[in-house]
């Protein structure tokens, strides 16, 4: 299962999981873009689900649906996510609970949903798309940051609760990445301050000590390494994908 899956970072983690064998479900909310993904995967038994990873109902019927096309849930993927910012002063708390919502309580309801096909078979793997906002602070983005902060936290307390069921869970936390994200930032930082494109996108680039931006494939091979049975030993973990970022 790959939620937020219709482009980016979730459509490459598919692409990467479907690449490995696997039978891949996913899950957002535009079906139509979700149908074209899984028609075009590597192998066969794919599907597509739309589910709003905010709202409890929507996820138990996404997963049920999931569950009669491709069995029990062995990889979960939580990628869905969404970023706005703003100064503290005009984070209102409707973008605060949405930031919450869609980056940290849908990873919660995911979890919670899988967990018992994973519990039973004694074997599983819970990868949470988190950021390096989950592992420094930035500026302007404070409740995207405290979001992605819960996600880091949440990823550690299920690895201990975890432990000895044969079920890992591990965050992969992705620097500044080219996707639509990055884009909107871009265009957000142009119209803020004036600068060109091409000076912003600079910017961003300079945070990583690589001068460049991570691409979503990059991204996605931490994932798949992670999914590997190779990785058993590998659990809690907050792993950087962000060029020196964050050490």
């Amino acid at each position: 299962m790959v939620t937020g899956a219709s482009r980016g970072i979730g459509a490459e983690i598919a692409q990467a999981l479907a690449g490995e064998g696997a039978r891949v479900t996913v899950m957002g909310r535009s079906l139509d873009a979700l149908q074209t993904l899984a028609a075009g995967l590597p192998g066969a038994g794919h599907a597509a689900v739309a589910c709003d990873v905010t709202d409890a109902d929507s996820v138990a019927g996404a997963f049920e649906a999931a569950r009669r096309q491709g069995g029990p849930v062995a990889v979960l993927v939580n990628n869905a996510g969404q970023a706005q910012s703003a100064p503290l002063a005009k984070t209102s708390l409707a973008l605060w609970q949405q930031m919450l919502a869609v980056n940290l309580t849908g990873a919660f309801l995911c979890s919670q949903t899988a967990a018992p096909d994973m519990l039973a078979a004694r074997w599983g793997r819970i990868i949470n798309i988190a950021s390096t906002a989950g592992l420094k602070g930035y500026a302007y983005v404070s409740a995207y940051t405290a979001a992605k902060h819960g996600v880091v936290g949440l990823t550690r307390s299920l690895a201990l609760e975890f432990a000895r069921k044969g079920v890992t869970v591990n965050a992969v936390c992705p620097g500044y990445t080219e996707t639509d994200i990055v884009r909107e930032s871009i265009e957000r930082i142009v119209a803020s301050t004036g600068r060109t494109p091409e000076q912003a996108r600079a910017e961003l680039e300079a945070s990583n000590p690589q001068g460049r931006l991570v691409q979503p494939r990059e991204v996605a091979d931490a994932v798949r390494w992670l999914c590997r049975r190779e990785a058993q030993s590998v659990t809690g973990q907050a792993i950087a994908v962000c060029g020196g970022e964050v050490m």
